[in-house]
């Protein structure tokens, strides 16, 4: 008897829906940045491809490094393969991906810039643009002024998909969530002081702008490089008795 394993493919369409592009911080399934994805006996192939051939290698091997993570992460996935297409890298990028060489054993000498810092650099730009619409949106939705953004909490900000995008980013460098943590922070945690607060807001906001026009560029490079081929399709074919 052959049954859908609609579970699996659950899992792992939820598996790379976690995988972020570092510099546009918008999951890869969100930006059609997965092709296919095929689930057979053997395991699971996922495909990914980018709006250019010249994107940077560094952004396009931590992606597909991290979509192999996450994969091996689904129960009973079984051998899991990530394919970046049509790249100048690929062949190296897949290579080093199917040998587990990770990011310097893949480059060597090329690899410029450690991935973890890279990560991190990403993961702090992405809390500014967070801090930054959660705050905007309290002063044009509350009473609140900019003189009283200071002593502004975590639990003073209204619930919703910004507040936990603004709570999973401050996680992600190692800040508090607690609801009397600060809201305006820098990096490190350290309070913003009060006169620094308006040019610490225009700062965020060019962040945020930069990381929202960015990510639309990159979808329209992407629907023109495929001509609007759609992506993200699930193939399962694997038998289970």
């Amino acid at each position: 008897m052959i049954t859908v394993a609609v579970s699996l493919e659950a899992g792992v369409a939820a598996a790379l829906a976690t995988v972020v592009d570092p510099e546009l911080d918008q999951p890869i399934t969100e930006l059609g940045f997965v092709r296919s994805v095929r689930i057979d006996d053997a395991g699971v192939t996922v495909h990914l491809r980018l709006p250019t051939s010249f994107c940077a290698p560094n952004f396009a091997y931590l992606m597909a490094s991290d979509a192999v993570d996450a994969l091996r992460r689904v129960p009973e996935v079984g051998t899991v393969t990530v394919l970046l297409d049509d790249h100048h890298d690929s062949d190296k990028i897949n290579a080093g991906l199917a040998a587990d060489a990770g990011y310097v054993g893949t480059f060597g000498s090329e690899a410029e810039q450690d991935l973890d810092e890279l990560r991190r650099t990403f993961q702090r730009k992405a809390h500014t643009a967070a801090m930054e619409r959660c705050v905007m949106a309290l002063l044009r939705f509350s009473s609140t002024t900019v003189d009283q953004l200071s002593g502004l909490t975590l639990g003073q900000l209204v619930g919703g998909p910004h507040k936990e995008a603004l709570l999973r980013r401050r996680t992600d460098i190692g800040l508090g969530i607690r609801p009397d943590d600060l809201v305006l922070v820098d990096d490190d945690g350290v309070p913003v002081p009060p006169e620094a607060i308006p040019m610490r807001l225009r700062f965020a906001k060019a962040v945020r702008i930069s990381v929202e026009g960015n990510a639309h560029f990159c979808r329209g490079l992407l629907a023109t490089r495929y001509d609007d081929e759609p992506g993200g399709l699930i193939t399962n074919t694997r038998r289970t008795k």
